[in-house]
């Protein structure tokens, strides 16, 4: 849905939509998989975590769940919440990310849509350029404080 404001000019503008977005902490032992972005991708070769926008009618779980299965190819089981946050990009845009927990799944992980994928430990993420979005998660994680 998009949001239609009016400017004093009496003109419509439009302002991108809050986006709802779900993404993992995939977990072995004390590292996480993280992804890069491809280079013909919105703010390439950008570091994120693996994930995508929660469709109409999807749980966060079902979301994740799913965007796991055609990002890396494996069949997760979803853990607990870890955090939530809200970031609003200087374009205007706005995003509402959910991060959940992922210490178990089957199948190889492939990677199917990035430029590259790394098992970094938890004190090693501040060296990776992240996402705007990402970047007080990964103060946290790095500190110790949500894992």
């Amino acid at each position: 849905m998009e949001n239609v404001q009016q400017d004093s000019s009496g003109s419509r503008s439009s302002s991108p939509a809050l986006r709802f977005v779900v993404a993992a902490l995939i977990m072995r032992g004390g590292e996480v998989l993280i992804c890069q972005r491809r280079p013909d991708q919105p703010m390439a070769l950008q570091w994120e975590f693996p994930g995508g926008k929660i469709e109409p009618g999807e749980s966060a779980e079902e979301a994740l769940a799913r965007e796991l299965d055609e990002e890396l190819g494996i069949r997760a089981t979803i853990g607990p919440p870890v955090t939530h946050i809200r970031h609003n990009y200087r374009n205007g845009g706005a995003v509402d990310l959910q991060f959940f927990a992922v210490r178990e799944f089957t199948n190889e992980i492939t990677n199917r849509i990035f430029a590259q994928l790394v098992w970094a430990k938890l004190e090693d993420l501040p060296t990776y350029d992240f996402l705007p979005a990402d970047r007080g998660l990964v103060r946290d994680l790095a500190q110790g404080k949500l894992l």
